[in-house]
């Protein structure tokens, strides 16, 4: 049922799999994990097949390392007429000292089509209900301006010979 299920998280251990050649997980699984994570709450909220729109703000902000408890969390913090902004933190927990760290976090935009191959669909509208949801409201309304204009500069880029 779409409007009910406005965050969603992930707990997993970091494998060996997951590592760079440094061994620390790369980014690109970081990213990986997001992604899910993002489109499962987006899934969630809407009830239609979605897609991503945008990444913005992406921090790398501390390693993430074999054996941590990974925890993925997305949460909505903003909705348009079928867009759906989220908050997603990636947090590592070393289970032997029992310390958790932010490792990683962003902004995602999704956008809810009507099939796989369709057009974009409305989703159910999302109301903040406490002092923090609304400040993550705003972030998200501040990204949004931000990303319209660099979109306008890519055009201008794009339009501009050599």
């Amino acid at each position: 049922m779409s409007g009910q299920q406005h965050e969603v998280t992930f707990r997993f251990l970091a494998q060996p799999t997951d590592v760079n050649f440094g061994g620390k997980v790369h980014g690109g699984m970081a990213m990986k994990w997001i992604d899910q994570a993002g489109y499962a709450c987006a899934v969630g909220w809407s009830g239609a097949y979605c897609v991503t729109a945008s990444v913005s703000g992406i921090q790398f902000v501390a390693p993430i390392l074999i054996g941590d408890l990974v925890t993925v969390r997305a949460r909505l913090i903003h909705t348009g007429t079928s867009s759906m902004h989220m908050a997603v933190d990636v947090l590592a927990r070393d289970l032997r000292k029992d310390e958790q760290r932010l490792a990683t976090s962003c902004v995602m935009v999704f956008v809810a089509l009507d099939s796989p191959d369709g057009k974009p669909t409305p989703v159910p509208r999302w109301e903040p209900r406490d002092e923090g949801e609304r400040l993550l409201q705003a972030q998200a309304k501040r990204l949004l301006e931000l990303s319209k204009g660099m979109e306008q500069l890519v055009d201008l880029r794009a339009a501009s010979p050599g």
